[in-house]
């Protein structure tokens, strides 16, 4: 295993979707692979001085002046320090009501050769960055942590900042249980009805914050971070949704752009159809790959002794689990909807693929025990009760970025395109386009156009088998980006730092310390 996936390995498999629907895009924040070989190509890399530097806090508009010129009264926690941010919950009411932000810094492991704050964001939406920058010195390697203070911050409506709440947990949990693909009408009702009722519960028990969890605003908080760790410009490394957040930045504060990796790249260029159609065929191609893998390395393989006859048994295992549910040790059912997230889950990361394993094969012994840990892994559930809230702030942030949503009746015309992308899975992700049904407040922000148009050379990184965020999404968001440069790491599991594969590491180091650009197709 890498220096990730010695992380305790169910408990640290925290999940998080981007886009609207059901399923939605699915995150793992620690995935990575474990057997590149890391060969490169491609000519000599430039250097570009976009080197952060002490300075500007100068805000966009002068009623932003508080905020911008705001300094973060740093305390220590542990080994770190943990401080806040004032933000206004309304950019267009900078006036009024604010919120605060959690944030953690974790300082440069060597003072000094410190060449600034580097923030970082796992995706989601919904996931904690203050836990994601806790976790540096397993999530990246010596040659950042040494040179940066990696500073992690909960997005608006996550983790400590004034986190978002929609159901309570016994009915968070009968939420997500729910089939993925209703059999029959009283399905789908349930379907449609306990959507409506997460949406009411939303702004029920949560604040005026319900309506301001955008991408956008999550952006402009950014930048006031920015101005309060005294930097002119911005050094980010986002992985999986933390891409779009990147992204959005760069179309909002292009001359604030310093060096931006974005790691699992989201092609904000596709709309909501798109996406799930793209995510549809990364999931059949992992899961493909684990199959092969299976058939090829394993003695006997337990799916199966081909590729089809492995996908024929998981598909034939979630329809008998659909018509009756599993038992598990701990006294619930797993149902085909908790089911599914216990097959997609390990999917992330080839060093989990042995729990994929064990859980296929107890499941079809009649034991639904080990699927349904990795379905509580992936909500970040724990015994009865949730660890955060990014199983609710997921569809909060979302649906209030796109509300697209389609009626259940319209489900069967997109089910041809959805099961040529994924036969095994792909009706999972056509009802995902029904699932921000129901929304209940609307955004005050406008959609953007993103280019990044000015702005500094943007690295975005892409992994050939990403399950989550198919690479042809990274090849769509360099071309789209104005500076896109792509990289690309050949290989399985959801992003591509840190993941065994030294040219991939050493390319986005050199960007990040040294500004060194790689050239643009770089393929590792």
């Amino acid at each position: 295993m890498n220096r990730t996936a010695k992380i305790v390995v169910v408990s640290l498999i925290v999940l998080a979707m981007v886009g609207s629907g059901w399923l939605g895009v699915v995150y793992l924040l620690l995935g990575h692979d474990s057997d590149d070989s890391g060969g490169s190509s491609g000519p000599a890399p430039t250097v570009v001085s976009t080197s952060p530097a002490e300075g500007s806090t100068e805000p966009p508009s002068p009623d932003l002046a508080p905020y911008y010129s705001q300094e973060v009264d740093w305390e220590s926690c542990g080994d770190n320090q943990c401080g806040s941010l004032t933000v206004p919950i309304n950019y267009r009411d900078a006036g009024g009501d604010t919120i605060e932000l959690e944030l953690v810094k974790v300082p440069a492991g060597d003072p000094d050769a410190r060449v600034g704050s580097l923030v970082v964001n796992p995706g989601g939406p919904g996931a904690s960055g203050v836990s994601y920058a806790e976790q540096a010195s397993d999530v990246f390697r010596d040659q950042l942590t040494d040179r940066f203070d990696v500073v992690g911050f909960d997005p608006r409506g996550t983790g400590g900042s004034d986190p978002v709440d929609c159901l309570p947990d016994e009915e968070m949990t009968d939420f997500l249980a729910l089939d993925p693909v209703p059999d029959d009408a009283a399905e789908t009702d349930e379907l449609v009805d306990g959507l409506a009722d997460f949406f009411a519960g939303c702004v029920e028990r949560s604040d005026a914050l319900i309506g301001h969890v955008t991408t956008t605003e999550t952006a402009r908080d950014m930048d006031v971070l920015r101005a309060a760790l005294g930097e002119s410009t911005l050094t980010y490394l986002g992985a999986s949704y933390g891409t779009k957040l990147g992204a959005t930045y760069a179309e909002l504060f292009p001359t604030k752009v310093g060096r931006l990796v974005l790691d699992g790249a989201v092609d904000v260029g596709l709309d909501s159809r798109e996406l799930g159609l793209g995510q549809a065929r990364g999931f059949e191609t992992a899961l493909r790959s684990y199959v092969a893998n299976c058939v090829e390395e394993e003695d006997d393989c337990v799916l199966g002794d081909s590729v089809e006859a492995g996908l024929d048994t998981i598909s034939g295992l979630l329809d008998d689990i659909d018509a009756k549910p599993l038992p598990t040790s701990d006294g619930r059912e797993l149902t085909v909807g908790s089911a599914f997230f216990g097959v997609v889950t390990p999917l992330y990361n080839r060093d989990y693929w042995y729990l994929l394993d064990q859980g296929l094969s107890t499941a079809l012994d009649g034991d639904g025990s080990t699927l349904m840990l990795l379905a509580d892994a992936y909500a970040s559930r724990q015994g009865d009760q949730y660890l955060d809230n990014s199983t609710e702030a997921i569809y909060a942030i979302n649906c209030l970025d796109d509300s697209f949503a389609i009626e259940p009746g319209e489900v069967a015309a997109e089910l041809p395109a959805y099961d040529r992308a994924s036969p095994t899975l792909g009706d999972v992700f056509a009802w995902g386009l029904v699932g921000c049904e129901g929304i209940q407040v609307e955004s005050t922000e406008p959609p953007l156009d993103i280019r990044a148009e000015g702005a500094a050379p943007i690295l975005v990184v892409g992994t050939t088998r990403d399950p989550a965020t198919p690479y042809e999404w990274a090849v769509g968001l360099a071309e789209r980006l104005d500076s896109g440069v792509l990289l690309s790491r050949d290989g399985d599991g959801h992003t591509a730092y840190n993941s065994d594969n030294e040219c991939i590491d050493t390319a986005i180091e050199a960007y990040l310390i040294d500004g060194t650009v790689p050239e643009d197709k770089t393929e590792c």
